[in-house]
């Protein structure tokens, strides 16, 4: 429960997220990160001064060159050149464990500006070489740094994500017919973000400047490599595993991307806020599920942060996840006697507009704060799983 961690209006952007091995698949990702915050913040008030930023979390999943420097690296890119930055990772849930892990430095009195930072690549990771002692010869192991992880925890006993996730339909009575429905629906609602010339998405979104060639850059303005379908498209698609029951409609995609978000104690996000509401971290909840049931755990997590907050679910008006399988969604919904389709992800999700890990819990926090200014303010609930069967949930309030 935080008494003193705010977000100023408007202080947060997330770039479009980009399909893996699309515009931004060339790019590295801190100093595409570093670049973009740069030009954000060159574009703000003159309060906006990054050498006023007293502490940097910056966060990424998949490493890339130079990564033993990110926090220090990034936060001097955008012109925080005295600022010290550190480095977090905590897979999917590493965007709300960022903004989490700021509100903590402003509660306690150690910062009264954090800047969050999320970015990763998820196209063209790392192919790694560990050194293996005790192998023949010391021959050496690989690792697909990106491929791989999605495919094998090392805990289970090497179960691929979308596994877990047909197991917690299966244990939960949850059916292909209810997990293509949901898809469809949050096909639907990202198109609700695309109306009228993307008027929501432009609320909160800030292009990425990509150097193509050294005479050449490109403005990436919007999402990329949305698939468009139908009930009929997904319906027909077979689920990945023969006893499961999520088809790759019914899923998540690799993505890149980044974004940024400010937490403040409230006298420093007051005078950094454009016009507007004030927009309150009110409290946190984190959970780990039963072995190989990553799905599961948005709900304890979830159920943790209403706990410390006093509230209910009937008190949030705006709920927000990471689904990267529609079963998240399902689950929750019934655990919490929710709508899965009314007040749940509108204007879309990571199941649609694809999953670059660090960014994609930002971008989920940002488009919430912006549906609730919309609706007038309230509570807002942002929820995902994360590697490891862990879950990470965050409440906030627009006033």
């Amino acid at each position: 429960m935080f008494e003193n961690a705010y977000i100023p209006y408007k202080g947060y952007y997330s770039t479009p997220f980009v399909r893996w091995q699309g515009s931004l698949s060339t790019a590295h990702p801190v100093r595409l990160a570093g670049a973009t915050a740069k030009r954000w913040l060159a574009e703000r008030k003159p309060d906006w001064d990054p050498m006023k930023i007293d502490y940097v979390f910056m966060g990424t999943t998949v490493a890339m060159k130079h990564a033993f420097w990110n926090g220090p690296w990034a936060a001097a890119l955008f012109g925080a050149e005295r600022t010290v930055g550190v480095w977090l990772s905590l897979a999917c849930a590493t965007g709300t464990t960022a903004v989490f892990q700021a509100a903590m430095a402003c509660e306690v009195g150690a910062t009264e500006w954090a800047q969050c930072i999320l970015c990763d690549r998820v196209s063209n990771g790392p192919h790694s070489v560990w050194p293996n002692p005790n192998g023949p010869g010391g021959y050496v192991e690989r690792e697909d740094w990106v491929m791989d992880n999605f495919n094998a925890d090392p805990w289970t006993g090497q179960i691929a994500m979308v596994a877990t996730a047909d197991y917690v339909a299966q244990e939960n009575g949850i059916t292909k017919e209810e997990c293509d429905e949901l898809a469809w629906v949050r096909y639907q609602q990202y198109q609700d973000g695309l109306a009228n010339d993307r008027a929501f998405q432009k609320r909160y979104m800030f292009p990425a400047e990509v150097q193509v060639t050294k005479k050449k850059t490109v403005l990436v303005e919007a999402d990329e490599g949305i698939i468009e379908t139908s009930p009929e498209a997904i319906a027909a698609l077979k689920p990945v595993n023969d006893w499961g029951v999520h088809s790759f409609a019914a899923q998540t995609h690799p993505a890149d991307a980044n974004a940024s978000i400010a937490v403040c104690t409230r006298e420093k996000a007051k005078e950094l806020a454009d016009d507007g509401p004030e927009i309150q971290v009110i409290s946190f909840g984190y959970a780990r599920a039963p072995k190989a049931r990553m799905g599961a755990a948005p709900v304890p997590a979830t159920e943790m942060a209403l706990e410390k907050a006093g509230l209910k679910p009937s008190d949030i008006k705006a709920w927000k996840t990471h689904s990267p399988f529609s079963v998240n969604d399902v689950n929750m919904a019934r655990r919490l006697g929710i709508d899965p389709f009314k007040g749940f992800n509108d204007y879309g999700c990571s199941m649609i507009y694809g999953h670059p890990h660090a960014a994609t819990m930002a971008r989920h926090i940002i488009e919430l704060i912006e549906q609730l200014v919309m609706e007038g303010g309230g509570y807002g609930c942002a929820s995902g799983c994360a590697a490891g069967d862990t879950g990470a949930t965050l409440i906030i309030k627009v006033g």
